[in-house]
C-alpha cells in the first residue's frame, strides 16, 4: 500500500493519535526515584562490580591463566601470571595472578570473563556504584577486587591447608546420596 492509496481519514488520524500519547502523559505525576537516599535492591542475577574469590583457607582461586582477558570484548582486563613456589604460595595451582586489573572505563559488564574463568575465581557482585571523580580510580587493582578474608582464612602467601595437591581444591564436591 503506497502513501497515495491511504484515505484522508487515515492520514488525518495518524498525527492526532501520536499527540494523544503526549497529552495523556503530560498530566501524569512524574515518577521520581530518591536515589541515592533510598537505594533499591538489585535483581539476583544483576551484573555489577567484579570480585576475585578465595578458597576456604584464604588462597586465591585465580591461577593467572589470562582466559578472562582473552574473552573480554572491550579489552578491559589485564592479567599477568607468575609462578607459585613452596615458600610463597598464593594459589593452589602452579601459577597465580600477580597483576590483575579491570578498567571500568572500558568494561561493559557483559560477564563473558566470568564464563571464561575455569576456576570460578572471577564473579560479579551486585555493587553498581562505580562512578568516581578521577579516571585512575576506575582502574581496579588486584587488592581492590579480592574478596575479603573471612573467619578461618589466612592471608596468602601460605602453604595449602585443604590438601597436598591442587586436585583437592579444584575437584568437584562429592554429591550426597538421597537415601
Amino acid at each position: 500500500m503506497s502513501s497515495d492509496d491511504r484515505t484522508f481519514k487515515e492520514r488525518f488520524w495518524d498525527p492526532v493519535s501520536g499527540f494523544a500519547v503526549t497529552f495523556k502523559t503530560q498530566f501524569k505525576k512524574p515518577v521520581t526515584e530518591q536515589y541515592p537516599q533510598q537505594k533499591e535492591p538489585t535483581e539476583e542475577r544483576f551484573h555489577g562490580r567484579h570480585q576475585l574469590n578465595r578458597h576456604a583457607d584464604g588462597l586465591e582461586k585465580c591461577v593467572g591463566c589470562e582466559l578472562c582477558a582473552w574473552a573480554c570484548p572491550a579489552d578491559a582486563i589485564y592479567v599477568e601470571g607468575a609462578e607459585n613456589t613452596e615458600e610463597e604460595r598464593y594459589s593452589p595451582g602452579e601459577r597465580y595472578g600477580r597483576v590483575y586489573q579491570i578498567n571500568y572505563l572500558r568494561c561493559i559488564l557483559c560477564g563473558l570473563c566470568i564464563e571464561a574463568c575455569p576456576t570460578r575465581a572471577l564473579t560479579m557482585t551486585n555493587e553498581y556504584e562505580l562512578a568516581d571523580t578521577t579516571r585512575e580510580s576506575l582502574i581496579y587493582e588486584k587488592q581492590d577486587l579480592l574478596a575479603p578474608l573471612e573467619d578461618g582464612m589466612e592471608a596468602p602467601p601460605h602453604p595449602m591447608f585443604l590438601g597436598n595437591d591442587d586436585t583437592s581444591y579444584y575437584a568437584p564436591e562429592p554429591k550426597e546420596s538421597s537415601r
